[in-house]
């Protein structure tokens, strides 16, 4: 894995990655988006533009500014409806008159257990939703997206969110912010759902890829070992968790303090929810109650 101080672009520049492939870096570095959001042009004459990114006229013109003589976008795709993948897609439309695509709105793909967490009034927390997000053309699962000399397989990896796609480019695989080289994925319920995660985890490894492209961060030149490492460390974390519920009960909060000790306090957030995710997850598997309805400040005690 590339040391994440390795990767460190400047925003705006159209990067050329291989033959019909560039990245333009968003301006919107943040801890929970490293250096800023990855945009991808795929194509050499008619491009895909994968994950258009925030909000931001500054990256709105770097993506047009990126185009080549006799270059147009035909496609704008977005793997998924977070507000630093997927605002700035109906403003690139607007320009250039491609159709957005996507698997579906905010509320697409999310699993039965985390449908009925939010109709119960269960908020998610971490990155925020771009609920307005509607795409002009929804794509299921195994969907081929073409283009002029360049095809695009739609792979629906759910987990980081319910509408969350990777794209198979050949052995090139756009993992969004599902597989990334800097961090784990936050896992965030109800938007997020980790059984769903780890199964799309275990669903990409089943394949061979020679590079993965992620939304954040820098080329993944090993991604079977990435997704080893992924997978590891989910399981590591669980362990931590069934631990900690051995002492005696607590809730996720409580559960991340104890877990995550070196983790900066602005950070400790984001680690409640992924330890939220985990406890839903081992409660699927029989391995863990809960005091009352699940939410954030629920109870959880170990099974025996």
């Amino acid at each position: 894995m590339q040391a994440p101080d390795d990767f460190n672009p400047p925003a705006g520049p159209a990067v050329e990655l291989q033959p019909g492939l560039r990245r333009i870096l968003a301006p919107n570095p943040s801890p929970m988006t490293y250096r800023g959001t990855n945009t991808y042009l795929v194509g050499t004459r008619e491009l895909a533009v994968i994950d258009p990114g925030p909000l931001s006229n500054e990256h709105l013109d770097a993506i047009l500014a990126g185009l080549l003589p006799g270059q147009r976008i035909s496609h704008i795709i977005v793997t998924h409806s977070h507000l630093d993948h997927s605002p700035l897609a109906q403003p690139l439309a607007d320009r250039t008159g491609a159709p957005i695509i996507a698997f579906g709105g905010p509320e697409a793909g999310r699993s039965a257990v985390m449908t009925q967490m939010a109709e119960g009034g269960l908020v998610g927390g971490g990155e925020g939703i771009d609920t307005s997000f509607r795409p002009d053309i929804e794509l299921a699962d195994g969907a081929l997206i073409s283009g002029d000399g360049w095809q695009l397989e739609v792979i629906h990896t759910p987990g980081h969110l319910g509408n969350h796609i990777a794209l198979g480019w050949g052995d090139v695989c756009f993992t969004g912010d599902h597989v990334m080289g800097w961090a784990s994925s936050l896992v965030s319920p109800p938007d997020g759902d980790l059984t769903d995660f780890m199964a799309a985890c275990h669903r990409l490894h089943s394949r061979e890829w020679a590079v993965f492209h992620a939304g954040h961060g820098a080329p993944i030149a090993d991604p079977a070992a990435r997704l080893d490492w992924l997978i590891n460390h989910r399981l590591t974390r669980e362990a931590q968790i069934l631990s900690a519920l051995e002492d005696h009960p607590g809730t996720a909060r409580e559960l991340a303090e104890r877990i995550y000790v070196e983790t900066p306090a602005a950070l400790l957030p984001a680690a409640e929810r992924n330890v939220f995710a985990h406890l839903i997850d081992l409660i699927g598997k029989s391995q863990v109650t809960s005091e009352g309805k699940l939410s954030a400040d629920t109870r959880f005690i170990r099974q025996t």
